[in-house]
């Protein structure tokens, strides 16, 4: 069984992301889905800027845990354009055993609470 790879995983998380943004009203200008591009969303919703960074992360680790240096620099970034800073922290896990990796060819869990204001 092949482990997913930190692409495939990132590339997991923009869909649940994706779909989420798009179910609140979000309008996308700009995705990138590339790794350590950021961010991974630029939308519109109710005539307002928003810059969302997607971090897909595997467990034991926490999904709601900013990486608040990276948040600072999009942060300053947004405020050229008087956009708002969101993260959104997407854990995904083995079903069958959180200690093993993710695969195609297993169930996976989710740990997704909505995109956290910075």
């Amino acid at each position: 069984m092949k482990s997913l790879s930190e692409q495939e995983l990132h590339q997991l998380a923009m869909n649940i992301v994706g779909k989420d943004l798009e179910a609140r009203g979000f309008e996308f200008l700009g995705i990138n889905s590339a790794l350590k591009r950021n961010p991974q969303f630029v939308a519109l919703k109710d005539k307002k800027l928003h810059f969302v960074i997607v971090r897909a992360v595997t467990y034991p680790k926490d999904p709601k845990k900013m990486d608040l240096p990276l948040m600072e620099k999009i942060k300053e970034h947004a405020l050229k354009f008087n956009a708002s800073t969101f993260y959104a922290g997407v854990g995904i896990a083995n079903s069958l055993d959180l200690s093993k990796a993710v695969t195609l060819e297993e169930d996976y869990v989710v740990n997704y609470s909505g995109i956290q204001a910075y």
